[in-house]
């Protein structure tokens, strides 16, 4: 999935596609285009291969009076993606909106109109934005512990970066990671949903205590950051912990997302999902089991609950979700993990992390 690997064949599908569309116009024929529904309706779970597969259901768009300006918006972006592949350049989605003000009355009005383009376009031929030279402005995550990266700089040269040198701080993933190797003899691989629990967990050298990598994903993790997980995780051949807040966004935006990817970009899910990671927490049995604090759910938490058990694939397939979920909705509550702090700022490391480790087997899939 290296940028020189798929830079011919983006260009040719780009090319081929808009070809299409000339020849049918030219042919007085109606030109289509079609992209698949990108949605949990239109995936299915491969326990197989671990993450979400798109099924075949497509929205097909045919040009007309009222489709002529989003066919034209469409056109625009595959031209500018060619244009970048081809200069080698990139641009950030940011600047893709702003680019596209020179375009007329096919310009974007918002940021999330140029978005939408975008991810149709990416299902549309099967690759991902990256490869078609568009990178998000979100960083990828953060890094300390157990782990050397080796990278480039701008000139080529290789350089050593020692993710135990940070101090208080930490390395930052950066957009592109497919180039980067990877040296280490860490245990397991720690993802935290929370700046503030990974700052907590550095703060305590907790890397260095148990030999691991500690990776922050500072809410929903982008792309880059799961794919800088998976990569690490197959090439060390370490396993992956998720430690997040005990709440539904948590287990299904958060940990869902990282584990077998999204509804939404499941045509790129076997690249940018982690099938090995596992749930260490928080779980609802935890509240119990911890004796904290709690929040009541929202209206928005029970609706997402209750969504998941009857529509996610991942949820149906595996049981122990399913009465996890439950447990919740009885409890009535969510938690997050600096509930921990109620016995003490360091418990979370003296206490309940070493617990649940002697017990990895035991953890939610």
């Amino acid at each position: 999935m290296t940028s020189r690997s798929i830079k011919v064949p983006v260009v040719e599908k780009i090319k081929s596609n808009a070809q299409d569309v000339y020849k049918k116009i030219l042919a007085s024929q109606k030109p289509t285009m079609s992209t698949p529904i990108r949605s949990l309706s239109n995936v299915k779970y491969s326990a197989r291969k671990g993450h979400f597969e798109m099924q075949d259901r497509a929205k097909k768009r045919t040009l007309t009076v009222s489709t002529v300006k989003t066919f034209a918006q469409t056109l625009k972006m595959m031209a500018l993606s060619k244009e970048l592949i081809e200069k080698d350049d990139m641009a950030t989605k940011r600047e893709a909106y702003y680019i596209s003000k020179n375009w007329g009355k096919a310009g974007f009005d918002e940021q999330p109109e140029s978005d939408t383009i975008m991810d149709d376009i990416e299902a549309m031929f099967g690759v991902n934005r990256e490869q078609l030279k568009f990178v998000p402005e979100e960083k990828g995550g953060d890094v300390a512990g157990q782990l050397i990266v080796i990278d480039k700089d701008a000139a080529g040269k290789k350089l050593r970066i020692d993710c135990t040198k940070f101090g208080s701080g930490a390395y930052s993933i950066p957009s592109e990671v497919e180039e980067l190797k990877f040296e280490s003899k860490a245990k397991f691989i720690m993802a935290i949903e929370t700046a503030g629990a990974f700052q907590r967990l550095v703060k305590y050298d907790y890397w260095r205590q148990v030999n691991c990598i500690l990776i922050s994903m500072g809410g929903v993790p982008t792309r880059a950051c799961r794919r800088f997980i998976r990569r690490l995780s197959d090439d060390l051949k370490i396993p992956v912990y998720a430690f997040v807040d005990g709440d539904p966004y948590g287990y299904f935006n958060i940990y869902r997302t990282l584990k077998v990817g999204s509804g939404n970009a499941a045509h790129l899910n076997e690249f940018f999902c982690v099938p090995q990671a596992r749930f260490l927490g928080v779980t609802p049995q935890d509240i119990k089991d911890y004796d904290l604090p709690t929040h009541p759910l929202k209206d928005v938490d029970i609706k997402r609950a209750k969504d998941a058990l009857k529509n996610d694939p991942f949820v149906k397939h595996h049981k122990e979700w399913q009465v996890a979920i439950n447990q919740m909705l009885n409890l009535g509550v969510r938690v997050e993990q600096q509930a921990f702090a109620k016995h003490g700022l360091d418990f979370v490391v003296n206490e309940y992390l070493p617990v649940k480790l002697k017990n990895a087997s035991k953890f939610l899939p």
